[in-house]
């Protein structure tokens, strides 16, 4: 019996520094990923959030799961700067994750350096 194509959640089981992001998109690892991303340490995950997405808890599920090998989490939050809600905010806090919200080409490049220093970063990106 022939199976149709099976499309399965966006995942690079590892972590990448940002080579290239625009164009509604990032490219990584020889890869290129049309979407938002979270890069966290257990790898690298498409993201369902857009520029107009309201940043609520839910969105950073994960993101909390992860918190024991995450101290810092850098938002990038589009073309423009966003506040993150204070709920979001506070979630984050409570599990020992400092947050900094910042435009998505900042939070690439900030997360790159980071990543370099093997610093205990993760990155929310939204594609611009």
């Amino acid at each position: 019996m022939r199976k149709g194509i099976e499309i399965r959640d966006a995942h690079f089981p590892d972590r990448a520094p940002i080579d290239a992001y625009g164009n509604g998109g990032f490219r990584f690892a020889g890869m290129s990923h049309r979407g938002s991303l979270l890069c966290l340490p257990t790898g690298i995950y498409g993201w369902d959030v857009t520029e107009e997405s309201v940043l609520e808890p839910a969105l950073f599920a994960r993101v909390l799961e992860e918190s024991a090998d995450i101290e810092v989490l850098l938002v990038g939050t589009g073309t423009e700067i966003r506040r993150l809600p204070p709920e979001l905010k506070i979630r984050l806090r409570d599990a020992g994750i400092i947050s900094d919200p910042m435009n998505t080409g900042a939070a690439v490049r900030t997360y790159n350096v980071m990543l370099a220093e093997s610093r205990a970063v993760a990155a929310a990106l939204i594609a611009v």
